[in-house]
């Protein structure tokens, strides 16, 4: 089965959508499941995971809501205040739900680069782990130590890392990145998203050999049990587009095995989410 491991909807809203700023005009408007199947069949999934892209519940409740009434959307990876004091109930509320699978706070964006080592922050972590919920991790290279210590701390909590932790593919720096990536992937309930590179490269200048070196250390440190494929749509839709991506990582693992290849496209992702 091939999965998409990482997607959005959203009905779009300039307030509280203002990261999509005037750069990215092509996804100023909203992106509804029926906009994603034709794309998901003209490239053989059979399933999606959809992502958080607004930090509230009631963002979880439009989501579930979509999976409910969309077959191939097999997971939902939402959002609750990890911090809060009734975090537990939320998450137990959230039990009833099959297809809610995990959640995940939008890290990168704290001015608090280390918010997610506060203990508060941590308790919430803890919570997830009771619940049985897989936590995302979005997070820019420069919190990548944080994140690392995070994971130490929660062994047998189930971790993602989105988006290869969005290095400067632009420049094409390695340096920093990789060594970080790699001691994260050295503690075995972290798993990596191969998703969101080509926002982090020269959005129309970008070629697939750009992505070679960032993809050699990311099959290298996480192995092919621990890398799932998510198209990051439709924010990829900035910088080439759906077959654009699923292309140019098509590529790469066309030198991996069948097996390796099948654990790519799905098998890792319906392991990790328990699709």
């Amino acid at each position: 089965m091939k999965i998409d491991a990482h997607q959005h909807f959203w009905q779009y809203d300039p307030v509280r959508d203002a990261w999509i700023n005037s750069e990215m005009a092509a996804i100023q408007r909203s992106f509804s499941p029926a906009d994603l199947k034709p794309l998901l069949d003209r490239n053989g999934f059979e399933g999606c995971v959809v992502v958080q892209s607004d930090q509230s519940e009631a963002e979880n409740a439009f989501q579930l809501a979509n999976a409910a009434q969309h077959s191939f959307i097999k997971g939902v990876v939402g959002w609750v205040d990890l911090q809060a004091d009734n975090v537990g109930e939320r998450l137990a509320y959230y039990r009833q739900f099959d297809k809610m699978k995990g959640f995940r706070h939008v890290l990168q964006g704290e001015t608090n680069r280390a918010l997610m080592l506060l203990p508060d922050f941590q308790r919430g972590i803890a919570a997830l782990q009771q619940h049985g919920f897989t936590y995302d991790l979005l997070v820019f290279p420069d919190q990548l130590g944080y994140a690392r210590e995070l994971v130490a701390n929660f062994p047998n909590q189930p971790f993602v890392l989105d988006h290869i932790a969005k290095p400067n593919i632009k420049a094409q720096q390695l340096n920093g990145w990789e060594q970080d990536l790699c001691a994260l992937a050295a503690h075995e309930n972290v798993w990596c998203k191969v998703s969101g590179m080509v926002t982090e490269a020269h959005w129309k200048q970008w070629q697939p050999q750009d992505f070679q070196p960032y993809l050699e250390v990311v099959f290298e440190a996480f192995g092919s049990a621990r890398v799932l494929f998510g198209s990051d749509w439709p924010v990829c839709e900035v910088a080439g587009g759906y077959d654009a991506v699923v292309n140019l990582v098509q590529q790469y693992v066309a030198t991996l095995s069948a097996h390796e290849q099948a654990l790519f496209w799905g098998e890792n992702a319906v392991a990790f989410y328990k699709l």
